[in-house]
């Protein structure tokens, strides 16, 4: 871990703590700072105020106090989770304090080489592929952020020998100001967090400091195909690296239906990726162009590739039993991901859909529904699923009550040959804590299916 001499002997604010901001205010202690720390949550139902305490630090807990500023830090590392138009953060930026996340300390401290990936879609798969790919070429990689570990518990202990693979948000990102990877991955750019931010530029702005202070020495891996992502990235000072998946092109790395291309060449064969869907190649050409700027061999790769069935959750393959391929795609909470799952197959899908009714279209996935042969649907969603699933003519449309009904009736209609895929376009609230739960109970269903 490298010495902060721009926080040794400062007076230090730590907003928030929860795991980030816990690290970040054990981290600043051991670099010699006066840390005090500040977090809603009441001192005798806080494990980590209490701990921090026991270590030194100054813990003010319960609310944030009108007058917390008048103590005269020189930094503030808050939580990414707290806005800004928290009435500290919003004070602290009136007053030229400089407000941090974790993710610029664990840049200013790290010995390691960083590489960060961002996007609105994608960011975990595509952070995974690296991660594995790194480690198939022996290149003791660390994951970090979003993904994994803490960035800064990573950051401390990680040596010039590792590289720290991290996946990044628009909240983490907003809060940096030296942070440069060497390699920085933007994947896409859509809507989303718009409670956070204040609009959609602030919320692309942040997403682009992900290459902000890259230089010719860096890289930007980004996605060559949509117009906002290439505008950025005319922006950044970075070697630059698209992607694309609609053809071979001369420059970056490229994939038709045939073969995945880098410069114009090519490199493999499409058909050994194991991921499916337009929206998955994106995210493994991004790794791939990543992994060979970090040198792995085309083999390491390939390796990855070829045996890489996703990240838990989403469009995660199961097993196949009595000649039907089972996936998991609870983490699609709405309609356009469950289009990006249908969109990955060709084979009749028996889908499972259904949760909490959050209001929104399911329109998205009619370009898409010739492929699905049974609509299974459960939950809160049903009688809009049912009528949805009628008017477009799905050839058969059945309604339970939950989750594990719809595992036997998908089942019970299914044939060998068809995809099973649990893709809900709805949030899991009413029947589930989250869609991990709800994930699991799938999975382990498909698990205990008796040949």
């Amino acid at each position: 871990m490298k010495k902060l001499p721009i926080v040794f002997h400062k007076k230090i604010l730590v907003l928030g703590l929860a795991k980030s901001g816990t690290a970040a205010a054990e981290i600043l202690h051991d670099l010699g700072a006066f840390v005090t720390v500040n977090d809603s949550k009441p001192f005798e139902q806080n494990e980590n105020a209490q701990y921090l305490l026991s270590k030194g630090l100054t813990v003010i807990c319960g609310s944030h106090p009108e007058d917390l500023l008048d103590e005269g830090f020189s930094l503030i590392v808050k939580n990414p989770g707290i806005p800004y138009t928290n009435p500290v953060v919003a004070e602290a930026n009136k007053r030229g304090i400089p407000v941090w996340t974790e993710v610029e300390l664990a840049y200013r401290i790290s010995e390691a080489p960083m590489i960060g990936i961002t996007g609105s879609n994608g960011k975990t798969t595509t952070t995974t592929l690296i991660f594995e790919m790194l480690a198939a070429a022996n290149k003791k990689p660390k994951i970090a952020g979003n993904i994994g570990t803490v960035a800064t518990s990573v950051a401390k202990e990680a040596t010039e020998d590792n590289i720290i693979v991290t996946e990044l948000s628009s909240f983490q990102l907003m809060g940096t100001e030296d942070l440069k990877p060497k390699v920085s991955v933007l994947l896409n750019l859509y809507e989303a967090h718009l409670d956070y931010h204040r609009d959609f530029q602030e919320y692309t702005d942040a997403k682009f400091k992900i290459t902000q202070k890259q230089d010719a020495s860096d890289w930007l891996v980004f996605n060559g195909e949509q117009q906002i992502v290439k505008d950025y990235a005319q922006k950044s000072n970075a070697s630059k690296i698209p992607f694309y998946v609609s053809g071979k092109t001369k420059d970056g790395i490229s994939a038709d239906d045939l073969y995945v291309y880098w410069n114009g060449e090519q490199l493999f064969n499409r058909s050994i990726i194991a991921l499916r869907g337009k929206h998955n190649l994106e995210n493994a050409l991004a790794a791939t162009a990543t992994a060979l700027m970090m040198n792995c061999s085309v083999e390491a790769i390939i390796q990855v590739l070829s045996t890489f069935h996703g990240v838990k959750h989403r469009t995660q393959f199961i097993r196949e039993w009595k000649g039907r391929k089972f996936y998991n795609d609870s983490k699609a909470t709405n309609a356009l991901a469950t289009k990006s799952a249908l969109e990955g197959f060709t084979e009749p899908v028996i889908l499972i859909a259904g949760g909490v009714d959050r209001g929104h279209s399911f329109d998205e996935l009619i370009p898409y529904l010739n492929r699905v042969k049974a609509l299974v649907h459960y939950g809160a969603t049903k009688d809009r699923l049912q009528k949805f699933g009628e008017a477009q003519r799905i050839p058969s449309v059945v309604s339970v009550q939950t989750l594990g009904e719809a595992f036997e009736m998908a089942t019970e209609v299914s044939s060998d040959g068809d995809i099973i895929l649990l893709s809900p376009a709805c949030a899991s609230w009413d029947q589930y804590e989250s869609f991990e739960i709800r994930g699991e109970e799938f999975i382990n269903r498909v698990i205990s299916l008796e040949e």
